[in-house]
């Protein structure tokens, strides 16, 4: 009996949420960046080490092989920054760390590796921008990592995340932090 109330009330949601996307034009729709209705007022957030060390580390490594290299992710959290480096025209993941501003030597290339990939002209996040989504509407949640992925036409942002009870999250926010999408781990 709950189960069917609740289909009855997602298929009801769906169908307004559909009539009204529908009724919307174009030029009353908001902009990918825009806050979603509701939602409070985003305000800057001092960018923490972690997420400047993505443009950093993406620096240092373009600088050591040269400038537009594809990558498959960076990852970045308190104690260091992932670069998974795409050669082989994309076969192979080649994975540096960077930490305490210093890139690390290369591991093993990873080889059968596959997905989309990114240049680091696609990375334009805004460093004091890209967590005041999660800071204005999940206050009590920890940031714990940001991940840089490909998605075929650019870069996707994934927050990890705890939330106040201790779960883990992956919270995609666009480049100036709009919550796209919150999935538990």
């Amino acid at each position: 009996m709950v189960r069917r109330r609740l289909r009855s009330f997602a298929a009801v949601t769906v169908a307004a949420l559909l009539a009204s996307v529908a009724a919307c034009s174009n030029d009353d729709a908001p902009g990918p960046d825009a806050a979603p209705e509701g939602s409070t007022a985003r305000e800057p957030v001092d960018a923490p080490d972690f997420v400047l060390a993505v443009y950093d580390a993406i620096a240092a490594l373009e600088s050591q092989l040269g400038e537009e290299q594809e990558f498959f992710e960076v990852t970045a959290n308190a104690q260091f920054t992932n670069v998974f480096v795409a050669t082989d025209e994309g076969t192979v993941a080649v994975p540096y760390l960077y930490v305490d501003g210093e890139l690390q030597p290369p591991a093993p290339g990873q080889e059968g590796a596959s997905g989309d990939t990114f240049t680091a002209a696609d990375v334009d996040f805004e460093p004091n921008m890209i967590l005041s989504g999660v800071a204005a509407d999940l206050p009590d949640t920890t940031i714990d990592a940001l991940s840089v992925y490909g998605d075929g036409v650019g870069t996707v942002y994934v927050l990890g995340a705890t939330s106040k009870v201790g779960g883990q999250l992956d919270i995609r926010v666009t480049a100036s932090g709009a919550i796209v999408s919150v999935d538990p781990i």
